[in-house]
C-alpha cells in the first residue's frame, strides 16, 4: 500500500512540474520552437528584406528569447506576445 501511495505521488509530482513548465514557456512567448528552430524560422523570416545581416542577427537573438518567431516575412507579430513586446531602449520593436 505504501509503493502503490509512493508511486502516485511521484507521478502528481511529475505532472505537476511538466505543468509550471508548459507555464513558464507560455509566459517566454510560446514556447513552440526549440533553440535549433530558430535558425531555420528566421531565414524565413528574414528572406523578403533587403537587410538580411541584422534581421537575422535581431530575429536570432528574440527566437533564442521567446522560442517563437512570428509566421510569414513581415507583420503576425501577434502570434509571439514575447516577440511583440521586447522593445528597444527607445521604445521601437526589437525584433523584426
Amino acid at each position: 500500500m505504501a509503493n502503490c501511495i509512493r508511486t502516485a505521488l511521484f507521478f502528481l509530482t511529475l505532472l505537476f512540474l511538466l505543468s509550471v513548465s508548459n507555464i513558464v514557456q507560455a509566459s517566454r512567448g510560446g514556447g513552440k520552437l526549440h533553440a535549433q528552430d530558430c535558425k531555420p524560422k528566421c531565414n524565413y523570416r528574414c528572406s523578403a528584406t533587403s537587410h538580411k545581416k541584422p534581421c537575422m542577427f535581431f530575429c536570432l537573438k528574440c527566437c533564442s528569447k521567446c522560442l517563437c518567431v512570428p509566421s510569414g516575412t513581415y507583420g503576425n507579430k501577434q502570434n509571439c506576445p514575447c516577440y511583440n513586446n521586447w522593445k528597444t531602449q527607445e521604445g521601437r520593436p526589437k525584433c523584426p
